[in-house]
């Protein structure tokens, strides 16, 4: 089945409730990902996919601003199965179509379901089941589905609307304000006065895309933010092509290179902070000159990897800069006024569009209305269990991916596990399983889902307290360490005390 019948499926409106083994919630790149390794690690598995959308993807589905593209390399953001053959930094159709490849060639388009939003999900313990009460977004169609497992791959933002702080003043505004994640398609940018208010990943993107339509862009952020320089292109790919090798031995070779390469420069972000600030900072002094001001707009004041690094392919963003089209302010916003921003320096930007790529909100499991037995989950009461399961929470994993390293990665190793996990519970003929604290566990200190002074993006702090808990052994938190993690899944012991079945 192509595509384009993939994104039609819907399930009959004359449909009581269905039931299924597992139930995999969202189409983005880690329910694609799930869907596949079911059908091939566990062949016979009845599954069905659910997506609020109109069509998979995800987050290159939801962003549709200018440029939008991946800011990591899809040798390690595509999957380890799926060979990526174009360059490393991707756009987001490049990405689409690269899903849809998936999708078409392992017959996956007849699991999805496309126009269903999922309301509520229930545990019974007397049927060991989860009930899904999920609505159709066109029809208003109220459905129902149960499933033995349940399979989180919803992604952890609210792609209905972005994060943008309240300042004063913003009504007071004559422009448009835009956020990046409800890009409108109306929005004209020819001769208007931009200022993009962020300096991540997607001002990064953003600003070299928009700039040339622009009478001016204005990247104004309250303080800098690390990137990283270089090709959008692996030379030992190139090489390898030119040579006539297979592409899936390419991809795993240039997969392995990469890998090897962004572990050394994680530990090296921890080793030798200094050095590493000076070298990234040293690749924008060496494009802007050394009379611009980076010590000012360039130079972080955290040390490497405690906020994600964006990758500037071809130094675009800053060849903006450098040729005038774009420029960097670094101050803070005291309020919105008719004409742009007045900022506590006392310097106003004058604007006509305001673009606040401000970061979005998380959104914890989907914002389901989740219950066990009738009574109502806080999942930050939880513990949870490598980052993906969740004590007293009965047949459920959640895909939460990397902060250093491609979401994908871990895409691959929670599917590994789950479906070792469910080929055991089969074995053993368990009808339910969960994790529980050992007794060894018991009197552990129970800590923030992610150590703050690792890495604190504002988007995890803002909501810190809307997570499970962590403790402080590897059994019970997500590390966020892919080179330890793709040994350390593969040895868990499903045996282990951790795993109550029943």
């Amino acid at each position: 089945m192509n595509v384009s019948a993939a994104r039609s499926i819907s399930a009959s409106s004359s449909q009581a409730t269905e039931h299924f083994d597992v139930l995999i919630v969202g189409a983005g790149i880690s329910g694609i990902g799930g869907a596949y390794h079911l059908t091939t690690q566990l062949p016979g598995t009845s599954f069905v996919v659910l997506e609020s959308k109109d069509s998979f993807g995800g987050t290159w589905l939801t962003h549709r601003y200018p440029g939008i593209r991946s800011d990591s390399d899809l040798y390690t953001f595509g999957y380890r199965f799926k060979p990526w053959v174009g360059p490393p930094i991707a756009t987001a159709e490049e990405i689409l179509a690269y899903m849809g490849e998936v999708i078409d060639d392992n017959d996956l388009a007849g699991h999805i379901r496309y126009k269903h939003r999922i309301l509520k999900a229930s545990w019974s313990s007397d049927e060991n089941l989860w009930t899904i009460e999920a609505e159709r977004t066109d029809t208003g169609e109220q459905v129902l589905i149960s499933a033995n497992f349940l399979w989180m791959c919803q992604g952890y933002y609210r792609h209905s609307e972005g994060y943008t702080p309240e300042w004063a003043g913003m009504k007071d505004f004559k422009g448009r304000i835009i956020h990046p994640q409800t890009w409108p398609d109306d929005l004209d940018l020819k001769n208007k006065k931009v200022v993009v208010i962020g300096s991540g990943a997607t001002a990064a993107t953003l600003i070299p895309n928009i700039a040339d339509d622009c009478a001016h862009v204005t990247m104004l952020q309250r303080s800098p933010t690390f990137f990283r320089l270089g090709r959008n292109a692996i030379e030992i790919a190139d090489q390898l092509r030119q040579l006539r090798v297979n592409e899936d031995w390419i991809h795993e070779i240039v997969r392995r290179k990469i890998l090897f390469e962004q572990d050394a420069f994680t530990r090296r972000c921890v080793s030798e902070p200094e050095q590493v600030t000076k070298e990234l900072i040293g690749q924008i002094s060496g494009i802007l000159g050394p009379d611009y001001d980076v010590a000012t707009h360039f130079t972080p004041r955290y040390r490497p990897w405690r906020q994600r690094i964006a990758f500037v392919p071809d130094s675009d963003m800053f060849l903006g800069i450098k040729n005038g089209k774009a420029s960097v302010v670094t101050d803070e916003i005291e309020r919105f006024t008719e004409k742009g921003i007045l900022l506590k320096s006392g310097k106003t930007l004058e604007a006509d569009i305001i673009v606040t790529a401000t970061g979005f909100n998380l959104s914890v499991l989907g914002d389901i209305a989740f219950a066990i037995d009738g009574k109502p989950l806080d999942f930050s009461k939880t513990i949870t269990y490598r980052g993906m399961m969740f004590t007293g929470v009965p047949n459920m994993a959640w895909v939460f991916g990397y902060f250093r390293a491609s979401w994908t990665l871990r895409t691959d190793l929670v599917a590994d596990f789950v479906c070792r996990l469910l080929k055991h519970m089969k074995d053993k003929g368990a009808k339910r399983v969960e994790v529980a604290l050992r007794p060894e566990d018991h009197n552990m200190p129970l800590l923030s889902w992610i150590d703050p002074e690792n890495f604190n993006p504002g988007y995890m702090m803002r909501n810190m307290h809307l997570l499970p808990k962590r403790g402080d052994k590897p059994e019970w938190q997500h590390s966020q360490d892919y080179w330890t993690e793709k040994d350390e899944f593969a040895a868990i012991d499903l045996d282990d005390a951790a795993f109550v079945y029943s």
